[in-house]
């Protein structure tokens, strides 16, 4: 199935896929190195100090386009950041940011 996200077309990844990542995700969310995160309070994207309440977790590479729940792809985002960037990927997150930036 294709997706559609402001003109950017993609293959979701597998559902079956996709529910095992979530799921290890929610398992993330109980380890020390996420707490860790979410302490710090400063969002990966904007690097704005927010607070851990205002933070969510996000997948650099989303799930949806085959990332997963490691470490490696794991940030602490503030909301703001992470409605925005949706399913976009690190290079189509930083076009986008240029492009808002240049109007």
């Amino acid at each position: 199935m294709n997706c559609k996200h402001d003109f950017i077309f993609f293959e979701k990844a597998d559902e079956k896929a996709q529910k095992k990542e979530k799921e290890k995700a929610r398992s993330l969310k109980k380890k020390q190195w996420w707490k860790n995160k979410l302490a710090e309070g400063y969002c990966y994207y904007c690097g704005k100090h927010v607070g851990s309440d205002n933070l969510t977790m996000d997948h650099v590479v989303p799930i949806v386009r085959g990332g997963k729940s490691t470490k490696g792809n794991i940030v602490a985002a503030c909301k703001e950041c992470n409605s925005k960037k949706k399913y976009l990927t690190p290079v189509e997150w930083d076009e986008y940011l240029k492009r808002i930036m240049s109007n």
